[in-house]
């Protein structure tokens, strides 16, 4: 089964601010991409029953599992200082 990735607004503009300064910032998507077959992924943080958190090297993916409906919301993207 294959989900669907779809981000929120706030998230992407997060990830356009990122990218002024970190051109690196693709191995986000390239990574957020691979959620698409494995929603749950070893290195990810049960956050409640449908929400995750990963870790990119810097940055932090929060997002929401839909199982309903077969799609993952990113709902936040942050970087540690």
């Amino acid at each position: 089964m294959t989900y669907r990735i779809i981000w929120e607004p706030s998230a992407t503009n997060a990830a356009v601010r990122f990218l002024k300064d970190d051109p690196g910032l693709a191995a986000v998507y390239e990574t957020v991409d691979t959620l698409a077959e494995s929603p749950r992924p070893t290195n990810s943080t049960a956050y409640g029953p449908n929400i995750r958190r990963l870790r990119v090297g810097a940055y932090r993916v929060l997002y929401v599992i839909d199982d309903s409906v077969i799609r993952i919301l990113i709902t936040h993207l942050g970087r540690t200082p």
